[in-house]
């Protein structure tokens, strides 16, 4: 267990894929930390909640706090984590192979999540009323999008080992595995990306993983 000098604790919500990048970073680095559950829908959203807002004025998850310090974007926290506690690292050695990586973690996070956010999906069923049954086409046909160009990226480069770089688990791997929760979610079929779900299975395997699913958190819900 890697030495934490203050505390952490991340504010988390069970099911937010920005959130569980993070306690796979975090959990990859044998870090301690206690989870503060935001539930995302109760009550039109704990996020709005003025005590969370003065947290993070873009009323999202995760918020990690280290001390007295509120930290916000999940990439960011996690190349915080990265700088922190080095060991084991979550980016490669050369500038050539952690642009490689940042653009893989970026294109799950930047690109494909957004158009999947609770937030959006909110937003297009509330003001434009767009039926769940369509809001769910909208979500899967953009996941698909970019699991296409995911899927040529790691499958035309010589860097793509057990992992998204190489043989061991790093920043592109945090943001996949949450991806391919997502997906599986929505009902896409994986039979088109083997290497992504070849790459989720690998990394599922790994205690840090396992213990950041979203069934493992204490404010999943109960399931009969």
């Amino acid at each position: 267990m890697a030495t934490v000098k203050e505390s952490l604790c991340l504010h988390s919500y069970w099911r937010s894929s920005a959130a569980y990048r993070v306690r796979i970073g975090l959990n990859l680095k044998g870090l301690a930390y206690d989870i503060a559950p935001v539930h995302l829908v109760r009550d039109g959203g704990e996020q709005h909640r003025p005590d969370f807002a003065a947290m993070n004025p873009q009323e999202l998850v995760p918020v990690l706090q280290h001390g007295q310090r509120m930290l916000r974007q999940s990439l960011a926290i996690l190349e915080y984590l990265d700088e922190m506690w080095p060991t084991p690292p979550l980016l490669p050695a050369t500038a050539r192979d952690r642009v490689r990586v940042r653009g893989l973690a970026q294109l799950v996070a930047c690109d494909i999540h957004p158009l999947n956010n609770l937030r959006v999906l909110q937003y297009l069923e509330r003001d434009w009323g767009v039926p769940g049954a369509e809001r769910d086409v909208w979500v899967k046909h953009w996941i698909v999008e970019g699991f296409r160009a995911l899927e040529a990226l790691l499958a035309g480069n010589p860097s793509t080992g057990e992992y998204c770089d190489g043989h061991a688990p790093g920043l592109a791997d945090c943001c996949l595995v949450p991806q391919v929760y997502n997906a599986r979610r929505f009902g896409v079929d994986m039979a088109p990306f083997p290497i992504i779900a070849r790459i989720e299975r690998e990394c599922l395997q790994l205690p840090a993983f396992e213990a950041a699913r979203p069934e493992r958190q204490p404010d999943a819900p109960e399931m009969a």
